[in-house]
């Protein structure tokens, strides 16, 4: 099981096309802190870098979200992307 599964099954249940999620609520959604690398915004970015597999990228492009880490540098914001931009 991936540490972001959670993450992934989390997002696959949302109604909602776009919202965000600060670090704290993503960390209680995996029930993990996360990496102080996940404060850097590639880190986050699901299009960025698409051949090297991260597996926080890959849980939110499995549930068919793109992430982009905010300006506060404390959240996040995950937006549904159409079925045809999926994987």
């Amino acid at each position: 099981m991936n540490d972001y599964d959670a993450l992934r099954d989390y997002l696959m249940r949302q109604k909602q096309t776009e919202f965000v999620l600060s670090f704290e609520q993503i960390e209680e959604i995996i029930g993990a802190a996360l990496p102080r690398a996940a404060q850097r915004a590639s880190w986050w970015d699901s299009l960025r870098s698409p051949d090297i597999q991260m597996p926080q990228r890959e849980a939110c492009l499995a549930a068919g979200f793109v992430a982009t880490r905010m300006p506060d540098g404390q959240s996040v914001r995950f937006r549904k992307q159409p079925s045809e931009r999926r994987r």
